[in-house]
């Protein structure tokens, strides 16, 4: 007997320095002599845990337990193997039956404690891992489970502390610096964030987790080409690593590389298809790409997978606004908001679809709400401002097109002078104002009306322009010096961007400076086209087609050349082209209107346009630049407006104050281009 337990003691000594060949034989040996030997049952039990046989595993210390069913470490034991195998609350039970026993057992509690967590009980196991630390204050792993269990509750001071406690004993844990930078993240500390994650990573270069956590990190410092440099680490050291592939999109969205961002998260989406995220986010790269009808269906995939997810129903409907959808739109909005009413895009967006209804009243009462729940919203201020001027209403939509600057596309406009912006609230006497233009040509071309009113104010006006406008607008009155962007800047006083004029002056409906002419053609450009234009006695009417493909809703004010083919028939007219930008496959169409006369890549800059116009009976053309010239020069001028048009049109007018000579042309319904040209082609019949 003496013998047999010398035997069995020399097995668990070999099992402890892992020598688990040598142990195994001698358990076997043991338990061929002594079928029932709780020990060789209990620790062969165990070795075979470890070699992950588990089903044998349970079967042994179960026998082991038969003999002896009141030995904690089996009972844990048995709580492990049951826990391996998939059955959580059987192994919960184990480890309570261990602890009935041994109250003060720490690793029946620790383990306790890893199962709750697995099973989201994450109250219970905090208190399991608080029990634990409280018997073996040293247990580590127990202060790391707690850690992290502490950050997933939604307190990560306190679990910050304890990852603080775990490197005070041991400073080269990678895992710990990695989960004490994501609670550094979780408190908006991003930059001490970044030196933790640095820190698991020189540690373990190949650390994936922790080059994922780096980037996000260094995309929140808004450093998004390091973070796409950190999250190709994470992926060379893991390639199927579905997050580090979602997170590089973003960071390519950030970087203004659409096409690459899709990439990524398509190879997202071929690890894990039923990742919802990377599917709203491929639709929201596809709408930045222009395809809309593939962004729509992949937020038909995410909403197929989460029919209540709002961010899916929200972005749904910018696609199916980009579609011409507005009322599908509106809808989808109304879906997002009922799950989550608090959605202040959802809000925001909601009123653009109903501006598209022109319901504008109605989306008004939308930016409304968004803004009394962030009152700081940019977007939705800028969006109300339009809508407010589409009904007319000057006195309070000019003001909130000042929020223009926190616009992503028009902030880069901005220009930080360090004298002051003047909008019109102190005197000028004695003065040099700068005023300088901003995003479109359209914009210069409108406001550039109030210089010489500002001139009345000032001792001198300095007037900043792109260059393809300084000699058109050098025969304005007013300006003592016209400067082309980029240029060195005169010393000033103040300044004032050119679309920021009408609020300056207070104008309303009544009062906007509406007479025309207020530009000029130079005449040595004017004889330059008498004498290329073709003499005929046929009216000559120009036509343009399309606006700047990097105007936000180009895709609904752009009427396209395809869609004027029936109005380039018209018997009786020799129509010109003034399009200079043509768009993808419009070169190739041209010949297939002989009507037309493309002069387009002979126009060099706006005086040359400005004389071509000056030379035409009627100039017809989408919401563009040119159309706002041909205002400017008084000429006729036929504007294609779509549904919902842009705010310097209003709403439901066939004239237009900015612009005596415009006569507007507008689609009854979204989208609907057809009645539009058949409207003008009845004009152009009536007019002879």
């Amino acid at each position: 007997m003496q013998d047999r337990l010398q035997s069995l003691q020399w097995a668990v000594d070999l099992h402890r320095r892992g020598r688990l060949a040598a142990a195994e034989e001698a358990y076997l040996r043991a338990l061929r002599e002594q079928p029932d030997n709780f020990d060789a049952l209990h620790f062969l039990g165990v070795l075979r845990y470890q070699q992950r046989r588990f089903g044998e595993a349970l079967s042994l210390i179960v026998a082991a337990l038969r003999q002896n069913p009141s030995y904690p470490p089996a009972l844990l034991n048995h709580g492990l193997v049951l826990d391996a195998l998939g059955r959580p609350e059987e192994a919960l039970s184990s480890y309570d039956r261990a602890l009935t026993l041994q109250p003060r057992y720490a690793e029946a509690l620790y383990n306790r404690g890893v199962v709750l967590r697995r099973l989201a009980r994450l109250r219970d196991a905090l208190a399991a891992f608080a029990q634990t630390l409280s018997v073996k204050p040293d247990y580590v792993e127990a202060l790391y489970n707690r850690a992290c269990v502490l950050r997933e509750v939604g307190r990560p001071r306190e679990a910050l502390a304890d990852f603080d406690r775990l490197l005070a004993t041991k400073a080269n844990q990678a895992e710990v610096h990695n989960h004490r930078g994501v609670a550094l993240m979780d408190l908006g500390r991003a930059s001490e964030a970044l030196a933790a994650f640095e820190r698991a990573v020189a540690i373990r270069p190949d650390y994936a987790v922790a080059l994922n956590n780096r980037a996000n990190a260094l995309q929140e410092l808004h450093r998004p080409q390091e973070a796409l440099a950190s999250y190709d680490r994470a992926l060379a050291a893991r390639p199927d690593y579905v997050e580090a592939l979602y997170n590089r999109g973003a960071a390519l969205r950030k970087l203004q590389r659409p096409a690459e961002a899709l990439a990524s998260y398509e190879a997202t989406l071929a690890l894990r298809s039923d990742h919802v995220d990377a599917l709203i986010n491929r639709g929201v790269v596809l709408r930045e790409l222009q395809r809309p009808t593939e962004a729509l269906a992949s937020y038909e995939a995410a909403l197929a997978l989460r029919p209540d997810n709002a961010d899916a129903l929200y972005n749904r409907g910018g696609a199916l606004r980009d579609l011409q959808r507005p009322a599908e739109a509106l809808a989808s909005y109304d879906r997002a908001l009922a799950i989550k009413p608090d959605h202040v895009d959802a809000l925001n967006n909601r009123g653009l679809a109903l501006v598209d209804l022109q319901r504008t009243a109605e989306a008004i009462a939308s930016y409304d709400r968004a803004i009394a729940l962030r009152p700081d919203f940019t977007e939705a201020h800028w969006n109300r401002g339009w809508a407010r001027l589409l009904l007319g209403d000057f006195d309070r939509g000019l003001p909130e097109l000042e929020w223009r600057w926190g616009i992503e596309e028009v902030a880069p406009w901005r220009r930080n002078f360090a004298p002051p912006l003047w909008l019109g609230e102190m005197p000028l006497t004695g003065k040099t104002i700068l005023l300088h233009g901003e995003q479109g040509f359209g914009d210069d071309l409108q406001f550039v009306r109030y210089v010489p009113r500002v001139a009345e104010l000032a001792r001198e006006v300095i007037l900043e322009v792109p260059a393809a406008l300084t000699g058109l607008f050098s025969r304005i009155a007013g300006p003592a010096a016209i400067i082309p962007r980029g240029a060195e800047l005169p010393a000033f006083d103040c300044h004032c961007p050119l679309a920021s004029l009408p609020l300056a002056f207070k104008t309303r409906l009544d009062t906007i400076p509406s007479a025309t002419p207020y530009l000029w053609v130079a005449e040595e450009r004017l004889a330059k086209w008498r004498a290329r234009l073709p003499q005929s006695s046929k009216r000559r009417v120009g036509v343009v087609w399309a606006g700047s493909q990097k105007f936000r809703g180009d895709q609904t004010r752009s009427i396209g050349l395809a869609r004027l083919a029936a109005l380039l028939a018209a018997p009786g007219i020799e129509f010109f082209g003034l399009q200079k930008d043509l768009r993808p496959g419009d070169r190739e169409a041209l010949p297939a209107y002989p009507q037309l006369t493309h002069l387009g890549d002979a126009i060099e800059d706006f005086d040359d346009t400005a004389a071509i116009i000056s030379l035409l009976d009627l100039v017809i053309g989408s919401d563009t630049s040119v159309v706002h010239l041909v205002g400017a020069l008084g000429k006729p001028i036929w504007i294609l407006l779509q549904y919902a048009p842009d705010w310097r049109w209003l709403q439901a007018r066939s004239d237009n104050p900015w612009y005596p000579t415009a006569r507007l042309f507008r689609q009854p319904t979204p989208g609907d281009w057809s009645s539009v040209i058949e409207a003008v082609k009845a004009e152009l019949a009536r007019i002879g």
